[in-house]
């Protein structure tokens, strides 16, 4: 592996494949939460876990109204914790809970071996995902400010350098704190200048998609609901789809014909999780924005899955951090063919919605006319009057439009379609009194 500044990033944070670590997983739940939903979070941690290459041993779970301060688990269940770590020889705790770099630094002394929490295990993932320069920049600028607070004085900072693997990939600071504190911002502030410089160039292309006067879709869900698969299946893009968590993080655009003939603009997006880490949705704003700008968004949801109402919410939640709320959304339930009761129940339960299976190709029809019938009631149908000298007009119209009627005049076609904004200001010069 080249000594590139990512790679640097990485060095810690990369699991040794050559192991599989045991892991502690732990829980700090409010007293009044049902054991169902504990049961639930603990499983997609494990998931996350697994993702990240390493194995789940045992769980703990302690009810408490509030955090403790120092360990977040009280003294006593630390001095428990430690027992059940020497019990299943675990190399490292994680927490399904955001831990405060003090509590994460007493855990690791008190336990002899590395604590980690819910956003540490969905960054190493995240790091293991990136492969484009703009996917790579976000998540070592992630990497690096969850780093920052967490660099550490003294014989405590070597505990995470003991060993590779999953518990050392965010500890360990150095002696010249200082140092590297000063290396690590000088970092941050080039990759957040290196972003801005993607971002504007993003927004150049978007303009340039603008002119065409396509609509844009994006397809937008939780990790693992079928995004992907669901692009493959309507535009056999050939984007990478696997069964696992955050399998794609860079976005992909592609034109899609509607079934009346108008082409759209179709792209994936990284999956959104429950309590996505706030550093990586401001990291990935450039990217996640292709959500918040689109005409129109595909929520995707898995109807398999043990909560896909949990799951909706939590998507929406990240939708709300990206301002993307006001964008109109077509809600589709994912693998029916897998839970067919279960979608049906859900397409009832939210009025408007399709199921279908990617997988299978089970109502693609079906979504591809609601979504058609849905970005037509997006459009206003404008009059146009276009010499018959001019069909490049015409053929413009039939391309970046839908067209409900032409007439034949005595020197020009009268031409209603229904035209995106951009569309119908381009063409503003042929356009009728009548038209709106």
């Amino acid at each position: 592996m080249s000594n590139t500044p990512y790679n640097e990033a990485l060095a810690g944070t990369l699991i040794d494949r050559t192991i599989r670590e045991k892991i502690v997983l732990v829980a700090v739940a409010d007293p009044r939460e049902a054991d169902e939903a504990v049961d639930a979070s603990l499983d997609e941690l494990e998931l996350l876990v697994d993702t990240a290459g390493a194995d789940v041993a045992a769980r703990m779970v302690q009810r408490r109204d509030s955090p403790d301060h120092t360990w977040y688990i009280c003294k006593g269940k630390a001095v428990e914790l430690k027992q059940l770590c020497l019990a299943v020889d675990a190399d490292t705790v994680v927490f399904d809970n955001v831990l405060s770099p003090g509590q994460q630094f007493n855990l690791e002394k008190l336990l002899g071996r590395t604590a980690l929490d819910r956003t540490a295990v969905i960054l190493d993932i995240f790091g293991q995902n990136a492969h484009t320069l703009e996917g790579k920049a976000q998540v070592e600028l992630a990497l690096l400010r969850y780093r920052l607070p967490r660099l550490r004085r003294g014989a405590g900072a070597k505990l995470s350098q003991q060993r590779g693997g999953v518990g050392a990939r965010f500890g360990g600071g150095e002696t010249k704190i200082e140092v590297d504190r000063r290396r690590i911002m000088r970092r941050i502030n080039k990759l957040e200048r290196d972003l801005d410089a993607l971002a504007d160039t993003r927004e150049l292309q978007r303009k340039g998609r603008g002119r065409s006067g396509l609509a844009s879709v994006a397809i937008v869900g939780y990790t693992n609901a079928g995004k992907s698969s669901l692009l493959n299946r309507l535009t056999d893009s050939g984007v990478l789809a696997e069964d696992r968590l955050f399998a794609t993080l860079d976005p992909t655009t592609r034109r899609l014909s509607l079934p009346g003939g108008e082409p759209v603009l179709l792209s994936d997006t990284v999956g959104f999780i429950n309590r996505l880490p706030h550093g990586l949705v401001e990291s990935f704003k450039g990217t996640l924005e292709v959500a918040a700008l689109a005409d129109y968004l595909v929520h995707v949801v898995d109807a398999s899955a043990p909560d896909p109402e949990g799951q909706i919410d939590a998507v929406r939640e990240v939708l709300g951090e990206i301002d993307a709320t006001a964008v109109p959304e077509l809600l589709v339930f994912n693998k029916a063919d897998v839970a067919p009761d279960v979608a049906k129940q859900l397409v009832e339960d939210h009025p408007g919605s399709v199921a279908i299976s990617a997988a299978t190709g089970e109502g693609i029809d079906v979504f591809l006319r609601t979504l058609a019938d849905r970005l037509r009631a997006l459009t206003v149908v404008h009059e146009l009057v276009v010499p018959y000298d001019r069909g490049d007009i015409l053929a413009a119209v039939h391309r970046e439009g839908e067209v409900v009627s032409v007439a034949d005049g005595p020197d020009a076609w009268t031409i209603r379609a229904r035209l995106s904004d951009a569309s119908a200001g381009r063409l503003s010069e042929f356009a009728s009194e009548a038209s709106p």
